[in-house]
């Protein structure tokens, strides 16, 4: 009996948390009196009409327990809750015992014979255990059939009035609503029902042929005298006590399977506290991620209208919803604004809700291009719901986009300032696109609706329309979980996303007595691993820095009628008092842009004036272009009869190899040096002083020589100039102009073991404010350097110190690559770090058809 009650307890608390996983604790409740009261119905039958004595209760209760079945009362409750109104709530219960009737009273009556058979055992024990089960059995049936239903919808009528059902009717518009209603999976297994029927009929030849035909006047005689007897001899012998007192004491004393049973319940009670919600969370959570994963376009629902409760029944029966028995019913509102008028849809959408949190890191695949998530009001819930928004869209499908006159009144209808293309489906933004551009030009899409994100799902939309792309292929490029506040206006246009490129460190770096961690942004192997190992080398005796702030420049052309006229403008431009009225006039343009000096050059009429001004924090090329514009204005004020061709002549000179830059500076110009003991030649880059310097000379400076390099008098400073440029959100296109650098090496020391390391590089142009520096991962990278934003002390000193981390990151370059390339370590470790199994072996997109083959592995 001991295995008889627990079983029972654990299987009343499966079901328990099977109705509390559906999330209404009104379905709860109901079920909980639904229990309690059979129990009482049992309790009392078992003690009035079979003179059962009040100590066999205990077992009797165990039977209700482990018989008693939640699943069909939790399943007509949620019927109920679906309804909007008590005449839909009685309908729905009268529904529900409709379907659910026939089966459950085959079921009774099969339970109810087979568990009989016991009573003709002949053992007393058992023929009682098994008159108890189908007592529990018999029970459980009237009461689901008579008084649950009545019950239940009082109950509804009671708190429909006092409480606010709205959630528990959304949540009843689950998967199980679904099931429930529908007739098909509702509707037996025939092959089933003809077994049941046949099991029963043979039971029942069984029940008459053993209480009939063996029923004989011998055996009827002997009974009757043996049971009042066998009665006595019971009672005489009986231990316990009848009074009330003594049954208290009997059941306050403890057992062995008293024992079991309590520790078991408490056990149970623990684990429903304690960690059955957060399992429930975390189950949800998987599940979510798994819905993120899969697409939404895989299932394709089709338009439900539920005015009434017929259409309920409709819906259960269409055959996409039998295809698709795993989504649930979410009613969605759609609130016009302007007209004050609602409309009630069912919306098909996938069971899992996202979570609002998580209580542990999970992973997610693919979550900022596949789904997208969006809060929509729900009809008769309490407030938004969190749903992807590809799900949500489904809206838009279920009825007509509304007309182009509509859509702009409700577009420029605003309410607090704000746009009102919130009211908008993503279609008929569309439309109002591809009607013209005076509408919503396409290039300004997230400022008309203002809703950046949404606008670029929209642009990416249209372009794949127009340009005949599958939806496939953007599914890589992710668009979503981006601050596109700080891009508009700042960093791109026609924005369709962004890409990830993965970030790496090298370091510590040691440099003028302070340690930093260098973030490189490369899709290059090797290149972090090997920068890290140069950092390594030089941190045992650190790098020592200086770094110049040269200015920003930019550099008009303007023409004159003759060389004489244009000649004069020089002369006019040099002279120290006209430059004074040149400065003020650019200073005045900005708060930290300060013109430093002009330098000017003359080729026939035209004149190339070469600005060069302070530019604090700021890398500053707009900040000197607005200058240069005001300081033009200032000289055609005496020379009326200049032209100005262009506001930037190629004599900056910007983002091109150029001599300028490397004899006059652009930027930033820094020098870094340091030695390089023997002992760490050896140890950390495997090869020696002179070997490098060697190298150096024949590599860096002669190659280079014979190539005509400008500025090129390195191995790669290039690599790490556009890894750090990225990382830290500098303009990429200036590594030609920032990459110049003169790597030199020379022995040292007493033995000349040493090695002596200098990189000099002119024209760094950096900046920690402005452009890509406000984007949270770049800033997030200046702030790793402690160089974020502009210096309030003294403007300029993050950009310089900006600058030497560069500088010395490109010295760590330099000297872990000449050391690989004089160990024949390059290759060996480009094919280690720089070849992509994943890459060669995974399905890429092939537009031109062209046949690719995979790269053997070079062994």
């Amino acid at each position: 009996m001991t295995i008889v009650r627990c079983a029972a307890v654990l299987y009343c608390y499966y079901q328990f948390c099977s109705l509390h996983k559906l999330g209404s604790k009104y379905i709860l409740g109901i079920a909980g009196l639904f229990t309690v009261f059979s129990s009482f119905i049992f309790t009392t039958t078992i003690i009035k009409f079979l003179g059962s004595d009040i100590t066999d209760l205990k077992d009797a209760l165990f039977f209700l327990l482990l018989l008693i079945d939640l699943s069909n009362s939790g399943t007509l409750a949620q019927l109920a809750l679906a309804g909007t109104n008590q005449a839909e709530v009685t309908h729905n219960i009268a529904r529900g015992l409709e379907l659910l009737g026939p089966a459950i009273s085959l079921d009774t009556i099969v339970e109810t014979l087979v568990i009989g058979v016991g009573t003709l055992s002949g053992v007393q024990r058992l023929e009682v255990l098994c008159t108890f089960a189908v007592m529990s059995v018999i029970v459980n049936y009237v009461v689901f059939m008579t008084f649950y239903p009545a019950c239940l919808s009082l109950i509804l009528d009671l708190s429909r009035s006092g409480m606010d059902m709205s959630m528990v009717r959304a949540r009843a518009r689950d998967s199980i609503l679904l099931k429930a209603l529908n007739e098909e999976e509702q509707k037996a297994n025939p092959v089933v029902q003809r077994v049941k029927i046949i099991m029963t009929t043979g039971l029942m030849i069984v029940h008459i042929y053993s209480r009939v035909v063996f029923s004989n006047g011998e055996y009827e005689s002997v009974d009757k005298t043996l049971t009042p007897q066998l009665n006595m001899n019971v009672n005489n012998n009986r231990t316990e006590s009848g009074e009330l007192s003594d049954l208290i004491i009997k059941w306050l004393t403890m057992s062995a399977d008293q024992i079991v049973i309590l520790i078991l319940l408490i056990a149970l009670v623990i684990k429903f506290i304690f960690f059955e919600n957060r399992e429930d969370l975390h189950d949800q959570i998987r599940q979510s991620t798994v819905t993120i994963a899969a697409k939404s376009s895989q299932t394709q629902p089709q338009q439900l209208e539920a005015p009434n409760s017929t259409a309920l029944e409709n819906a259960a029966t269409d055959k996409t919803m039998e295809n698709h028995s795993s989504s649930s019913l979410v009613v969605c509102r759609e609130e016009n604004l302007n007209k004050n008028n609602s409309t009630t849809t069912i919306v098909p959408v996938s069971r899992p809700r996202i979570p609002l949190f998580t209580i542990e890191e999970q992973n997610t695949a693919n979550a900022s291009t596949q789904t997208e998530y969006n809060r929509l009001l729900a009809d008769n819930c309490d407030g938004a719901m969190l749903l992807p928004l590809s799900e949500c869209n489904q809206l838009s499908k279920m009825r007509p986009p509304r007309s182009l006159e509509e859509c702009l009144e409700i577009l420029n209808a605003s309410e607090d300032g704000t746009s009102g293309a919130a009211n908008l489906t993503d279609e008929e933004i569309i439309n109002i696109v591809n009607a013209g551009g005076q509408y919503c030009p396409l290039h300004k899409i997230e400022s008309v609706i203002d809703d950046p994100e949404r606008g670029v799902k929209i642009r990416r939309q249209i372009i794949s329309g127009r340009a005949n792309l599958s939806a496939e292929r953007l599914d890589c490029l992710p668009y979503k979980h981006f601050d596109y506040k700080r891009v508009m206006n700042a960093c791109c246009e026609n924005v369709l996303g962004y890409v990830p490129i993965p970030v790496g460190y090298a370091g510590p770096l040691l440099l003028d007595g302070a340690k930093y961690f260098v973030p490189m942004a490369t899709t290059e192997g090797a290149l972090v691993a090997s920068t890290n190992r140069g950092c390594k080398a030089l941190s045992v005796r650190g790098v020592t820095s200086y770094v110049e702030d040269v200015g920003m420049t930019r550099a008009p052309c303007v023409r004159f009628a003759s060389v004489t006229r244009a000649a004069e403008a020089k002369l006019w431009i040099s002279d120290e008092q006209n430059y004074q009225r040149i400065k003020a006039e650019f200073d005045s343009t900005s708060r930290f842009g300060r013109l430093k000096e002009c330098h000017i050059a003359m080729d026939g009429p035209q004149l190339y004036i070469r600005f060069v001004a302070l530019t604090g924090d700021a890398m500053g090329m707009n900040m000197v272009s607005k200058g240069a514009e005001m300081a033009l204005k200032c000289i055609k004020r005496e020379f009326p009869d200049m032209q100005i061709i262009s506001l930037s002549g190629n004599f900056c000179c910007d983002k091109k190899p150029a001599a300028i830059n490397w004899i006059k500076g652009r930027g930033k110009r820094v020098v870094a040096e340091c030695i390089i003991p023997a002992a760490t030649l050896r140890g950390v880059l495997k090869t020696d002083a002179k070997t490098l310097v060697e190298c150096n000379k024949l590599k860096n400076m002669g190659g280079s020589a014979m190539a005509g390099s400008i500025g090129g008098n390195n191995a790669h400073a290039a690599n790490m100039v556009t890894a750090v440029f990225l990382a830290t959100g500098q303009d990429p296109a200036q590594n030609v102009t920032s990459s110049n650098c003169s790597t030199g090496m020379e022995c040292c020391g007493e033995n000349g073991d040493d090695l002596y390391m200098t990189c000099t590089m002119p024209s760094l142009e950096v900046g920690t404010v402005g452009g890509g520096t406000g984007l949270p991962g770049q800033s997030a990278c200046l702030e790793m350097l402690g160089v974020r934003g502009a210096n309030a002390a003294q403007p300029g000193e993050n950009a310089k110190k900006l600058a030497q981390i560069v500088c010395a990151t490109v010295m760590a370059g330099e000297l872990s690559l000449m050391a690989a390339l004089v160990n024949s370590d390059l290759v060996k470790s480009h094919m280690r770090h720089n070849r992509s199994s994943i890459a060669v072996s995974g399905k890429a997109t092939n537009p031109l058809n062209v046949t690719v083959s995979s790269c053997s592995k070079i062994s």
